[in-house]
């Protein structure tokens, strides 16, 4: 397994002068490590990573550099690929969408830039297992991070939106990260629809901060009816509301949804105050959700190990 750099750098000083361009370079059904190292600047394109493109790496130098950005949105699809390729409305609307597996992403901000109001607004799409994204940006409003389908792991990124803004059914780790919330809404709309699925979100030893006001979002709602939402050692801001999460309208949700906290701290953080269907889980009922092995479940076969707590060098 050796690996393979491609540059991209819109001066046309690079290999490529576009991120699509050096996607498209990669053969289909690839088995070798292919980096994509992005020159900063802003790239206003729509980017798709088609499936079997596996190990693709994009990197960056700082993600307030290196800017991946398109607005388009769950009724307005303007895209290089035709809609039976990437599908349309919410599904479609990915300013990045990646259906590749073993994709790493680290440094890079992922944006969709309709303003506020303009609905459904997906900054990336991730239908593909074992994705990974270090140090990464997340901008948008409502359903900014589309964690749709796979396992993905998050460390050190920052996501922003109002509405329903991480949502999706995949089985999401994301430690140390930081989440805003940038006006009323719902910080999450994971969408399980059994209690068979081993599917969920963990957010563990993150940071969820507002914009001053108080009060007024939700930690999340069940898209699916048996949505799993862990918040582990996290610290919440003024701006959850008391009664922490929403049933979406429907009653018979709160049979089924899986909402939990462990450990949380801060202004936001009322135990006592929660919803009675949502609850604090006790040491034993939290080890399967506080640890790498909720995504990475084989350490035979781990596919986090080799670049768990370091950062993948600038250099790899």
């Amino acid at each position: 397994m050796g690996s393979m750099v491609i540059t991209v750098a819109q001066d046309g000083s690079a290999d490529f002068a576009t991120v699509q361009e050096a996607i498209d370079a990669v053969p289909l059904g690839n088995k070798c490590r292919t980096i994509i190292r992005l020159t900063p600047g802003v790239y206003k394109q729509p980017v798709y990573v088609p499936k079997t493109k596996n190990f693709i790496t994009l990197t960056g130098l700082r993600p307030e550099e290196t800017v991946l950005t398109w607005n388009n949105t769950a009724t307005r699809i303007d895209h290089h690929q035709a809609s039976r390729v990437i599908g349309t409305g919410t599904f479609g609307c990915g300013s990045t969408i990646v259906e590749g597996e073993d994709f790493i992403a680290e440094n890079i901000t992922f944006e969709n830039s309709a303003p506020e109001g303009s609905g459904q607004a997906v900054a990336i799409r991730a239908t593909a297992d074992r994705c990974a994204f270090y140090n990464c940006r997340f901008l948008g409003w409502q359903d900014t991070l589309y964690l749709h389908y796979g396992k993905q792991y998050l460390r050190d990124c920052y996501i922003e939106g109002s509405v329903d803004f991480i949502f999706g059914n995949s089985t999401a780790l994301l430690e140390h990260c930081h989440i805003h919330c940038k006006s009323a809404g719902f910080i999450t709309a994971q969408s399980r629809k059994s209690s068979q699925e081993t599917t969920g979100y963990v957010f563990l030893r993150c940071v969820i901060t507002g914009n001053g006001g108080s009060q007024y979002t939700h930690l999340g709602r069940p898209w699916g009816p048996f949505g799993r939402v862990v918040f582990a050692y996290t610290y919440m801001d003024a701006c959850i509301k008391n009664v922490g999460w929403n049933n979406w309208g429907k009653t018979e949700n709160e049979r089924c949804a899986c909402f939990y906290e462990y450990k949380c701290f801060g202004p936001g953080s009322c135990p006592s105050k929660r919803v009675t269907w949502a609850r604090e889980l006790i040491d034993e009922e939290a080890e399967q959700f506080v640890a790498h092995g909720f995504i990475d479940p084989d350490p035979q076969r781990s596919w986090l190990a080799q670049r768990m707590a370091a950062r993948i060098p600038y250099s790899a």
